[in-house]
């Protein structure tokens, strides 16, 4: 593809990087950090510590959602120049709740190639050893931060037979859990916590007995995503 100009355009390149182990990374995502111009990484510490792993050397730049707006028309010049991007978030796949789809969405109404480079992805793989339902799932990701807000969109999923996967910071976790309790019920859930790290734990049962689980150890530690069985899930 080429602009005005002639010039070829660069390929954005949407790389997932492991949610944990290091191992889960792919081949073809190490080929791509080291062949591009430059990489834009959403945590440029996390990413560097990657980079340095593998002994991958690259040009790193820092695109987040607090710079996103002000970035992402730099990083297409830079495609636009003909230099291939890798996109990379904190861990997982660029996207997934995270500012990616900012700068996707910028490249494809510019003409720009983007060739996704897949591989981890947290809901999916919490999700595949659940144990609930898995043909069909709706992925929320943070509800919002305000109390009124959160519990509207609850409310909303109130009367949905899907697989319901959210995202929630460890130490705000009893408090979710106790507001689907209020507006979903007890319904069937699993708590997936520290994914393909060392304490990786799947918390399974109904959200009282994972709330009186949570109870009993006191702080919760780690990455953690909620998952709850839709209005017609049976109990195990």
């Amino acid at each position: 593809m080429k602009p005005e100009g002639g010039q070829a355009v660069g390929t954005l390149y949407v790389v997932s990087t492991p949610i944990g182990n290091l191992e889960d990374i792919t081949i073809r995502a190490i080929g791509a950090l080291r062949s591009v111009h430059l990489i834009a990484a959403e945590d440029t510490r996390r990413t560097l510590k990657l980079l340095t792993h593998f002994q991958i050397s690259a040009s790193i730049t820092s695109y987040h959602d607090h710079n996103k707006v002000s970035k992402a028309p730099i990083l297409v010049q830079a495609l636009e120049q003909g230099k291939d991007v890798a996109l990379v978030s904190d861990a997982g796949t660029p996207g997934i709740a995270d500012p990616g789809f900012y700068l996707v969405r910028m490249a494809i109404d510019r003409g720009i190639p983007v060739v996704p480079i897949p591989g981890p992805s947290a809901p999916i793989a919490s999700l595949s050893a659940s144990g609930l339902p898995t043909d069909r799932f709706v992925f929320e990701g943070f509800l919002p931060a305000r109390k009124g807000k959160r519990l509207e969109r609850l409310r909303a999923l109130k009367d949905e037979e899907r697989t319901i996967i959210l995202y929630e910071s460890p130490h705000r976790i009893r408090r979710l859990l106790e507001e689907v309790l209020s507006v979903l019920g007890n319904r069937p859930a699993v708590l997936a916590r520290e994914i393909t790290k060392l304490h990786e734990e799947f918390l399974r049962g109904g959200i009282e007995e994972i709330m009186r689980e949570l109870d009993k150890r006191g702080a919760v530690r780690g990455e953690v995503t909620l998952l709850i069985g839709g209005k017609k899930t049976r109990p195990r």
